[in-house]
This record gives structure tokens, C-alpha cells and sequence, in this order.
């Protein structure tokens, strides 16, 4: 599925929006977790702000959760 202009800047703004929980915008790693998922939820038709805000914050969770 190719994705929108549109769709791929939701997905850069939610990530960047998320990722400013983290320390110094989070690591390399933690990034492309979260941009994973939501390009998982895009490509499965999750495609709104409120859609891709609500995957990010999930993985966001899944980071800071205590191991």
C-alpha cells in the first residue's frame, strides 16, 4: 500500500509529538520502534491523528514501561 503525503505527515507529527517523552527525544531504537507501528497502522487503514496518536502512545508504554 502506498501511503498519502498526508498520511506520511500524520505519521512524522504523531512520532515527533510522542517522542518528546522521551529523554532527549528518545534513542535510535526507541524511534523506530514507535515509527514501526505506526506504519504497520497506517498500512492496516489507521490513518487519522486521533488512529496513529493512539498506536504511538501504546508503543510509547510498551518504552517506559519498567522491565
Amino acid at each position: 500500500m502506498t501511503l498519502s503525503d498526508r498520511v506520511r505527515s500524520n505519521m512524522d507529527v504523531v512520532l515527533e509529538e510522542i517522542c518528546r517523552g522521551l529523554p532527549n527525544g528518545g534513542d535510535h531504537g526507541s524511534r523506530k520502534l514507535i515509527a514501526e507501528q505506526l506504519l504497520e497502522a497506517a498500512e492496516a487503514g489507521q490513518i487519522s491523528l486521533a488512529d496513529l496518536r493512539i498506536v504511538a502512545l501504546h508503543a510509547f508504554k510498551a518504552i517506559i514501561k519498567p522491565h
